[in-house]
């Protein structure tokens, strides 16, 4: 399987960057690492394992990316607004720099994104925020309200938040390029955030977005059910 890590320090974000890419050709996926989790967890939990039969065919190609979620989503300590700009930057990282990177080694199109847990939450909030970028969004355990990572709600973190604003996207345009998105939302029935997995879906829906819920039996917020799920939606939500 082809390996490949890269490091460059980063203009939008002022410091170092290290990501992993697995794979030589096929669908590019950014992958998210988890709450505290880094660009090597996919690779180090076996979901790259789990993938391993797609990569090496040349169907799938994963870009697993590095986070900031330490000085944005769980620097508690830190001002609202302050943590969402520093999460802007990290988009704007992502937008600018690491998409221009797998389009100059991968011509396909298609641009997926997944992850577990709260990456997840930031694979959908991508997606949300930057309608017909991503093509499909594989979402593993994800939490979709966030306002309780804030003390002081902002308007930051209203346009950061899902729940809050997906009921009032209003424009025609949006609404289409979601509709030709795949959203995959996955969770186990028993994970306290499977509220919130049925909350967006719901209001999707009432906006008229198609959308995959799928609710697996049991808890199911851990790696081993985690590869099961991606190997069943990596390519559609059937």
């Amino acid at each position: 399987m082809h390996r490949a890590y890269h490091r460059w320090d980063s203009p939008a974000l002022g410091r170092p960057m290290e990501l992993l890419i697995f794979g030589h050709a096929g669908a590019p996926c950014l992958v998210f690492p988890t709450s505290h989790g880094r660009f090597h967890e996919f690779e180090d939990r076996g979901m790259v394992g789990a993938l391993a039969h797609r990569i090496e065919q040349g169907w799938l190609q994963l870009i697993c990316v590095d986070s900031v979620f330490g000085e944005s989503w769980y620097n508690e300590g830190g001002p609202s607004d302050a943590r969402i700009f520093r999460e802007e930057q990290y988009e704007h990282y992502l937008i600018t720099e690491v998409l221009p990177l797998i389009r100059a080694i991968n011509p396909n199109p298609f641009l997926m994104a997944t992850g577990c847990s709260f990456g997840a939450t930031e694979a959908v909030i991508l997606a949300l925020r930057h309608p017909g970028l991503i093509r499909r969004v594989i979402a593993l355990s994800g939490l979709y309200d966030i306002r309780r990572f804030f003390s002081h709600y902002t308007q930051g973190v209203y346009f950061h938040n899902p729940v809050d604003f997906v009921p009032n996207m209003g424009d025609q345009w949006t609404l289409d390029r979601l509709n030709e998105t795949d959203l995959i939302l996955v969770t186990g029935r028993d994970d306290p955030a499977a509220w919130s997995n049925e909350l967006l879906s719901r209001q999707l829906w009432a906006q008229g977005v198609g959308n995959a819920l799928r609710l697996w039996d049991g808890w199911c917020h851990d790696w081993p059910y985690w590869q099961q799920m991606i190997n069943a939606y990596i390519e559609g939500h059937d």
